[in-house]
């Protein structure tokens, strides 16, 4: 287990060192919004890798998804509920309080049983989630096709249903990023504001959700 974590860190290090400046950590929620199209999850997933006009290599099925993966950013960064509960991470992590954020609703995601009936539903969309992708690698760029091997083998997508999970999750994202020492006091954040942070991922993920389908229809209609 020690070789797998320091093979990994070696593979992904310097990698999210550069990454963790712009990318987000919510696959979950992007896996979840791209409505079961194994091609805009593809481009959705792989958005945070794909820069500018890059994204027109790419066949028009998937530059589908990353559009749809930077409208649900966008709409991410701007909401007033996103605002409140990056405050609460803010005064100790400042700039990566986004990505903390993006774990937590991740997390209450994969609890919500009005999105996954119960959690064999959520087992069952992750597995699916990962065959959907696994059929596309040959579009990953190399930087996500690393981190798939990583997310399959280890399941993070299911895993982020379990407090443990999330407290992996903090401690790798402190460690694939530049400026961050330790995570424990953000999982004492995420626990001792577990029901106010839930509230917050109720009210903003309905709104999301409502906004990324009428998104996805619009770019289903080019």
């Amino acid at each position: 287990m020690k070789n797998i974590c320091q093979n990994e860190a070696k593979l992904l290090g310097d990698l999210f060192k550069y990454q963790m400046l712009f990318c987000r950590m919510n696959y979950l929620a992007h896996a979840f919004l791209s409505f079961d199209d194994e091609f805009l999850l593809t481009g959705n997933m792989i958005g945070d890798f794909v820069k500018g006009k890059t994204k027109f290599d790419f066949p028009s099925s998937i530059q589908k998804g990353i559009e749809l993966h930077r409208a649900i950013d966008e709409f991410t960064d701007f909401h007033p509920v996103t605002a409140k509960a990056k405050e609460l991470f803010r005064k100790d992590y400042r700039l990566y309080s986004g990505p903390f954020v993006d774990i937590v609703f991740d997390h209450f995601l994969a609890l919500d049983e009005e999105q996954f009936l119960n959690n064999k539903g959520l087992k069952n969309f992750t597995q699916t989630t990962y065959k959907q992708l696994a059929k596309n690698t040959s579009h990953f760029p190399a930087a996500f096709h690393k981190i798939f091997l990583f997310m399959e083998s280890q399941n993070w997508l299911y895993n982020y249903s379990y407090k443990e999970g999330i407290r992996k999750s903090f401690g790798g994202l402190v460690r694939r990023a530049s400026y961050l020492d330790e995570s424990d006091i953000a999982f004492r954040i995420f626990n001792e504001n577990y029901s106010q942070l839930s509230n917050y991922y109720a009210e903003f993920f309905p709104q999301l959700k409502e906004f990324s389908f009428e998104k996805m229809r619009r770019l289903q209609a080019e």
